[in-house]
């Protein structure tokens, strides 16, 4: 059985196991303090074309969407997201865990628009009696595997500012989407944009790990205590730093990544040449075909992968993803079987 149902079913790309081992006798000062941390964090500063960004590593997504929320949001404030967002469909109420409530906008796509903050903003205007929302959450690529444009991302941050709203991009699958083919945003462009976002690693080529960036430094005064308060400062910080320190001093976080959507994009080409339609329009290595439930049984006798959602009684969307380590003779493979 080969697995296209995540992108995190490997472990790493060998030049970070290398470089761990390489270091591994060398001593460091821990908590985030060491000599790879301070290199990783400035290669990013260069990236995003930020000096003064206040970057953090942290160790998984729900991790990072939690103490990131935690500590920029009041008691009485609350976050808006996609009614498809990761932290209001996949993360087990962890956001309510810490008093802030989540309120979801309907999408087609998956990306928030300034019309459905307005509609959101007018529901949520009876204050005190209901929570303030301060937050708007976004994910670039979106767990539907859409990416924001440029003119849409400034189009939401212009309204996000007018409406004093804190913007935060949830970028666990970021290097898929800044290597779409169709994209036209970069990681200096999404510094000028949102107020805090995260790099992921653990969904390309990481063993685990995400990079926090506060592009507006004042915003992360505190959040060295939200890590240690909530178990995220790692004594052994060096674990993460390390990791992107490898990932970004040559590009490869996005060689992998562009990996990934290639492996994507050659089975949606041949699932479209085949006549089968998509849930999304996506050009990232989340993919969605909608295909006869008699052939997706068939397909599941030699591949694993989510089924989605039903369509009707005959057919259902699945969900195939392909990560850095995706070998392309199993992609031919799935091909020809497919025909």
């Amino acid at each position: 059985m080969y697995s296209f149902k995540n992108d995190y079913a490997e472990g790493a790309h060998p030049s970070i196991l290398n470089k761990l081992i390489e270091t591994n006798l060398d001593q460091q000062a821990g908590y985030g303090d060491d000599d790879y941390a301070l290199q990783a964090k400035e290669i990013l500063r260069q990236k995003t074309n930020n000096p003064n960004a206040a970057i953090f590593f942290l160790s998984g997504g729900t991790q990072t969407n939690l103490i990131v929320i935690a500590s920029l949001l009041r008691i009485h404030e609350a976050v808006i997201s996609a009614k498809t967002g990761h932290i209001f469909a996949n993360e087990t109420g962890a956001i309510e865990a810490t008093g802030h409530k989540v309120i979801s906008a309907e999408t087609t796509d998956g990306k928030l628009r300034p019309a459905d903050l307005q509609n959101t903003l007018q529901d949520y205007a009876l204050q005190p009696h209901v929570v303030k929302p301060k937050m708007v959450y976004i994910s670039n690529s979106t767990e539907i595997g859409t990416i924001y444009s440029k003119t849409e991302l400034e189009e939401l941050s212009n309204f996000c500012r007018s409406k004093d709203l804190l913007l935060f991009l949830d970028g666990a699958r970021l290097g898929h989407a800044l290597t779409a083919e169709n994209n036209d945003l970069t990681l200096a462009d999404l510094a000028r944009l949102t107020d805090v976002f995260y790099i992921g690693g653990t969904k390309n080529g990481a063993l685990l790990g995400e990079a926090v960036v506060f592009n507006k430094p004042e915003l992360a005064e505190y959040f060295q205590y939200a890590l240690k308060q909530r178990g995220a400062m790692l004594a052994k910080g060096r674990l993460l730093s390390i990791q992107f320190l490898e990932l970004f001093k040559d590009d490869l976080y996005f060689t992998l990544a562009k990996h990934a959507n290639v492996m994507a994009m050659k089975m949606a080409d041949a699932i479209k040449a085949k006549g089968y339609s998509f849930l999304t329009d996506s050009t990232t290595n989340q993919i969605f075909p909608i295909l006869p439930k008699t052939l997706i049984e068939e397909l599941s006798t030699k591949y694993v992968f989510y089924v989605w959602k039903d369509i009707d009684q005959n057919n259902a969307a699945v969900r195939l993803i392909t990560s850095w380590a995706t070998d392309e003779k199993k992609v031919d493979e799935f091909i020809a079987d497919l025909k």
